[in-house]
């Protein structure tokens, strides 16, 4: 009776409950654009005051004008409730990791699992989400929208309130015009953090690509692809076994042969790994950078429609006859193994090795000798980690492994001191490096047997809270390094070395070379690696090649 009451009383018109929802997104749910804001304000010398009480007035005006638009009787409430929800959750990321939204973390956030979701959840973010957008939305299920008056008033209501916004958005701009020029071109990402404008505009580019845009038509690549008939005669006595490592969220910035200060590699430094120096990733997120270090275009070309539509390096290899299966524990693999056997860890199994739907790593070598004999002729494994993944860094590792302490063993990593970030972020490079030294070791006891190797790579970088920015997936030309350089690792057995060709003295000099490595690399240097002939394959790409006598 109480809420039906209240209902009762509560009535706005369509044009007052569109101002009402302009003046709650201006003020409330772009915290994280006035926060941003003053901090850019505070470093500028010179800045008109009236500018500055400018803003909040000109994105009250601006959604005011836009929210008119939509604000229509039957589809105001339902629109706004869900524009609250997702707000909510966006202004969140953004407040507390310094999330930024176009095309691609609207991608990211479609591709991301309900296992990897829910690392998100504690009860900080439940109380944000709860308070600024469940509460709202309960108070708008409360409002009753009327109209007093006809069609004709109702749509000169919501004209006037149109064109009083335009005029206000005119009159801000013949002021400051030269202050939001200047101050949104050096800021131009500001307009990745204004809600709910910029993840609106990020899926309607996300759905707009995927749904609505004809498929391309399927494009096979290295048709000619065959293995150099030297590999195949070498295969008939003892073939070639990679296992190629595709790392998660690792940055070079914390691996001591760029120079760090703490132990976080102590199971592969009595190993002779050849480690490249200067490694730029594809892009800052799993769903770019999986599909672009295996594909034939360029981080330049990267276009996710033509990426699609075509073959990517494991194709090519399969065609040569070369034997390949994928291992997943990090939730998929993008698409990249879509025609190649795969094996998929469950997360949901509770054993020694996973738990509340996250599985440590090495699950993925328990049927490690199996899985090689499963396969014929030369060959390679992929497998894919969670490696760093966060924000939960904890669930990354065991107990056991915890080298550095204290940690940060909680979901809202933001509420956590640099130091424990830090800590649990080493922890998981650490038993990334752990997990690489079983792969070498599991690789040393079929030396007899095969020319073993072992690539390890990562897909991105992390933030740990440098400038504020947390986790990753931000523009990459507004990405920091630390997102966007990667660990790059090649161990090689002896035999492998001398059926290659390999200068091992070369290879270990080119790694220390600056701003040449990049995923852009990977593609040519598998086919060359693996001795596969097509006319697709460049060299120049190949990491491998100029260190190898007699090749190509």
């Amino acid at each position: 009776m109480k809420l039906a009451a209240l209902s009762f009383r509560f009535k706005l018109s369509h044009t007052a409950f569109a101002a009402l929802m302009a003046l709650y997104f201006a003020l409330v749910v772009n915290l994280p654009f006035y926060r941003d804001t003053v901090d850019i304000i505070a470093r500028l010398n010179n800045v008109d005051p009236g500018f500055i009480i400018s803003l909040p007035v000109f994105l009250f005006s601006a959604f005011n004008l836009l929210f008119n638009l939509v604000c229509w009787p039957r589809i105001a409430k339902p629109l706004f409730i869900v524009m609250l929800l997702i707000s909510s959750a966006v202004s969140y990321s953004t407040f507390n990791y310094g999330t930024l939204y176009d095309k691609g973390m609207v991608e990211n956030i479609v591709e991301t699992d309900v296992a990897e979701a829910g690392a998100y959840i504690s009860a900080y973010s439940v109380f944000w989400l709860m308070m600024m957008g469940v509460l709202p939305s309960l108070l708008v299920i409360l409002i009753r929208l009327r109209e007093k008056s006809g069609v004709l008033f109702f749509l000169g209501k919501k004209a006037a309130s149109i064109v009083l916004s335009g005029l206000l958005i005119w009159g801000i701009a013949a002021l400051y015009y030269q202050d939001y020029a200047s101050f949104g071109r050096n800021n131009s990402y500001l307009r990745k953090i204004i809600n709910p404008y910029a993840w609106i505009n990020g899926s309607i580019q996300y759905f707009g690509e995927r749904y609505f845009l004809k498929p391309l038509p399927y494009q096979k690549l290295g048709e000619d692809a065959v293995q150099s008939k030297r590999a195949l005669v070498a295969a008939e006595k003892k073939p070639v076994l990679l296992v190629f490592v595709v790392g998660e969220t690792a940055r070079v910035q914390n691996y001591p042969y760029f120079g760090y200060g703490r132990p976080t590699t102590p199971f592969t430094d009595p190993l002779e790994m050849i480690r490249f120096t200067d490694v730029a990733s594809c892009g800052t997120a799993t769903a770019v950078s999986v599909r672009c270090m295996f594909s034939e275009l360029s981080r330049q070309r990267f276009d996710l429609r033509e990426i699609k539509s075509q073959d990517n390096v494991l194709d090519i290899l399969k065609r040569a006859g070369v034997a390949i299966l994928w291992e997943e524990n990090n939730g998929g693999d993008k698409g990249v193994a879509r025609h190649i056997d795969t094996i998929l860890i469950d997360p949901w199994r509770k054993d020694e090795y996973c738990q509340k739907g996250s599985c440590y790593d090495s699950v993925l070598l328990e049927d490690f000798d199996k899985n090689v004999e499963g396969l014929s002729g030369n060959r390679i494994i992929f497998l894919h980690i969670m490696g760093s993944h966060g924000p939960t860094y904890y669930r990354r590792y065991p107990k056991s492994m915890e080298y550095f302490q204290p940690g940060c063993n909680r979901a809202d990593i933001e509420n956590c001191t640099e130091e424990e970030i830090v800590n649990s972020y080493d922890n998981t490079i650490r038993y990334t490096d752990f997990f690489i030294s079983q792969v070498i070791e599991k690789l040393k006891g079929l030396e007899s047997r095969f020319h073993t190797a072992m690539i390890y790579i990562s897909d991105h970088g992390e933030s740990l809270g440098e400038g504020g920015a947390y986790l990753h997936g931000f523009p990459y030309d507004m990405a920091p390094l630390t997102q966007k350089r990667v660990p790059f690792m090649v161990w090689m057995s002896p035999g492998f070395v001398e059926e290659k060709r390999v200068d091992v003295s070369c290879l270990d000099d080119k790694s220390g070379l600056q701003g040449i490595y990049s995923h852009d690399d990977i593609f040519h240097s598998l086919l060359g690696v693996m001795d596969v002939e097509t006319a697709i394959y460049r060299p120049r790409s190949d990491v491998f090649s100029s260190c190898r006598s007699g090749f190509p």
